[in-house]
């Protein structure tokens, strides 16, 4: 209960308009991408795989060419998105609670204990600020496609939505919305048509299972890259230009309805993904604490407003929430750690960012240092890699220069013991996690 009234305290302070209030909030459209990893796109460096949309999303606004997220697993990554917390803060670690013990995985959601588990991690934003709520105190409409873990679309506070969450009719991780991109842009465009026809601002959140697994993209693309890599890396490739292409209808609709001008678009994805060259998916990437996982250019776009420029300075999706509160007049809660992107002093001011990495299926739902992998520390290009020993006990600390070493592969924390330590010390500073 307490907790609960702290959450709505904070939503009501920040339902405050700032000074620096805009007359006519800006639309907002995000963009999220689904396992796709931070070297494949043209625009940065690809020799092969072809983003023409996202490179000129790229060019006409604030690129982060050293973005990241959190956590490399998509549940937590994108309640890190929509809160602007830690997945340590708000609990939501892991994409699924604890298999029961004797059951076996495929059989687990049939299994009431699991099932009561599940619908007890829905409740994690209950009461808690959210992108959705927060704008919505505006009276923006809200629009929620694609992947989504927490339940029916309601639970984040959109307004409206394609996940309608039901765990006796599979839903789990978006159901209905996972239809977005891979079959229709149709909903997103009917929504932007019912929200300008009423004459009221909207944020839309595009989180299709692209270029996720399965990897089947159309033969026309599949067509550009089967001679360029083996099959599975091949359908990759062609997945992350389907991905593209839908990006392109988007935002070509915001053109075409003369909304461009008056919307931030932002781009950022879930997790990393390196796809392997036989079949057997991601290697060092996805649920891992390297750069694989959890790279990603992060672009703002918000024409006459952001000056479009590409820079390496340091951004991760926990700053997003804060960047879209003050760009829209509201101030973002005490709790959010991160910054306004789009203010040049904050973003030359930061020093380090932080991470943690858990299990895919929950310890304990309530304790998340119970489900704890790894905690991550980047200060300028020095990265250091902290196991935690209760579910990583045979694992060493790892250190990087990213650098001379931006795929780590040289293990440096022997050699550099007075950097391991002032890193150490830094990043238990952030979260000892140690309760």
């Amino acid at each position: 209960m307490r907790r609960t009234f702290i959450h709505l305290l904070g939503l009501a302070a920040l339902a405050t308009i700032s000074a620096g209030a805009v007359a006519a909030p800006p639309n907002v459209v995000m963009i999220i991408s689904d396992d796709h990893g931070w070297t494949d796109y043209s625009f940065m460096g690809h020799p092969h795989v072809r983003t023409p949309h996202l490179d000129k999303l790229a060019s006409q606004g604030l690129t982060f060419r050293r973005g990241y997220v959190p956590s490399s697993l998509c549940c937590p990554s994108l309640g890190a998105i929509i809160t602007g917390l830690y997945p340590h803060q708000t609990k939501i670690c892991c994409n699924d609670p604890p298999i029961p013990p004797g059951v076996k995985p495929q059989g687990a959601r049939k299994h009431p204990q699991y099932l009561k588990q599940e619908a007890e991690m829905r409740t994690f934003l209950d009461g808690r600020l959210t992108l959705p709520r927060a704008l919505g105190r505006l009276g923006y409409v809200s629009f929620q496609t694609g992947k989504w873990w927490l339940g029916h679309f309601s639970t984040a506070g959109f307004s409206h939505g394609m996940s309608h969450g039901d765990i006796t009719k599979g839903g789990r991780h978006g159901d209905d919305g996972l239809k977005i991109g891979r079959a229709t842009m149709q909903p997103i465009f009917d929504f932007i048509e019912s929200a300008t026809r009423e004459g009221k601002p909207f944020f839309v959140w595009y989180a299709p299972m692209l270029p996720h697994q399965p990897h089947n993209p159309p033969e026309r693309l599949l067509n550009r890259y089967k001679d360029k890599a083996p099959t599975p890396v091949a359908k990759y490739w062609a997945m992350v230009e389907w991905f593209d292409e839908t990006c392109g209808q988007l935002l070509d609709y915001l053109d075409q309805k003369k909304l461009a001008d008056n919307t931030m678009v932002i781009y950022v994805t879930d997790n990393g993904w390196t796809q392997s060259p036989n079949a057997n998916g991601a290697v060092k990437s996805k649920l891992t604490p390297y750069d694989g996982g959890l790279r990603t250019p992060i672009i703002v776009r918000w024409p006459d407003r952001v000056k479009p420029r590409m820079t390496d300075d340091l951004a991760i999706s926990i700053d997003l929430a804060p960047t879209i509160l003050t760009a829209v007049g509201l101030k973002p809660t005490a709790d959010m750690q991160g910054i306004n992107l789009l203010d040049a002093q904050a973003v030359g001011a930061r020093k380090a960012i932080f991470g943690e990495c858990f299990t895919h299926n929950a310890v304990d739902i309530h304790k998340p240092v119970s489900s704890l992998c790894w905690r991550w520390v980047i200060e300028d290009t020095w990265k250091l890699i902290v196991p935690a020993p209760q579910n990583k006990p045979d694992e060493k600390v790892e250190l990087y220069d990213l650098a001379k070493d931006p795929h780590e592969e040289t293990n440096l924390a022997d050699k550099e013991p007075a950097k391991v330590e002032r890193l150490r010390q830094r990043l238990d500073l952030w979260w000892p996690a140690n309760d």
